[in-house]
């Protein structure tokens, strides 16, 4: 049974891939110019009035922040489009039919998830080579923070796919949840620069603590404890996989 899963296991992540490089248009240069934009915008423009935060510039700064925003952003929603997609075109009944294991599809979705984010967050820090000089202090961080970032998205933007009914459920989540969360998570800030109040606020936000790992992987400074932020990414990765599978067996938003 474990080679037929894996078989299925390496068939869904080769279509996301095929998905993912047949649409490369919409998949892959839109964040690019976007994030290139903020690069030009913040980083440049509005940067060179703010000056330096500590020993680093501006766009020093920020650019940490904006990979990992692009990370998170394709990550999500490559799963809940590729997902949600399935549902509707009523795809996702050829899996169910199949000896495929809910572990096995929550799996493929996930990694296919992994491999936009992951692909797009290197085309982020290649385009902003254009702006700035990378530091790289801490690899081992950088790579280990990505990784697990787009994994927790990735399951998030499972976990939209199933709720969803109609396309615009698909939307509302990212709009009104993800969006607002992602640029009150420190990228454009230093959190120790905000009033106590919204300090506390603000440590409350989990993509916080994604982008100061991320940073401290880049330029060595953070607002947050490294251990507990690398131990709740990973919990909050592991109890949202759980409860993906669970939904997947009872057949949650798929045989309603």
């Amino acid at each position: 049974m474990w080679k037929e899963n894996l078989t299925a296991l390496k068939t869904i992540v080769r279509r996301e891939w095929i998905r993912i490089i047949r649409i490369w248009v919409q998949t892959l240069i839109p964040p690019v110019i976007t994030m290139a934009l903020y690069f030009l915008i913040f980083g440049e423009l509005v940067g060179r009035q703010i000056g330096k935060i500590g020993d680093f510039t501006y766009i020093e700064f920020i650019v940490p922040g904006l990979i990992m925003m692009s990370v998170i952003t394709n990550s999500y929603n490559n799963v809940v489009s590729s997902f949600f997609s399935s549902k509707f075109q009523k795809n996702i009944e050829e899996l169910l039919v199949s000896p495929t294991s809910p572990y096995t599809i929550v799996l493929g979705y996930t990694f296919g998830g992994v491999v936009r984010g992951l692909f797009v967050g290197i085309l982020v820090t290649l385009t902003s080579l254009f702006f700035t000089n990378l530091r790289f202090q801490h690899p081992f961080i950088i790579i280990i923070t990505v990784i697990l970032t787009s994994i927790l998205f990735s399951l998030g933007g499972f976990f939209n796919a199933l709720f969803a009914k109609k396309f615009d459920d698909v939307t509302i989540i990212p709009t009104f949840i993800l969006t607002p969360l992602t640029y009150l998570g420190g990228v454009f800030y230093s959190v120790k620069n905000l009033p106590e109040v919204w300090q506390t606020i603000s440590y409350l936000n989990p993509i916080l603590y994604m982008v100061n790992l991320f940073r401290y992987g880049f330029i060595g400074i953070t607002d947050v404890n490294l251990i507990f932020s690398l131990g709740f990414i990973l919990v909050l990765s592991i109890l949202l996989f759980l409860l993906n599978v669970r939904l997947m067996r009872v057949g949650y938003g798929i045989r309603n």
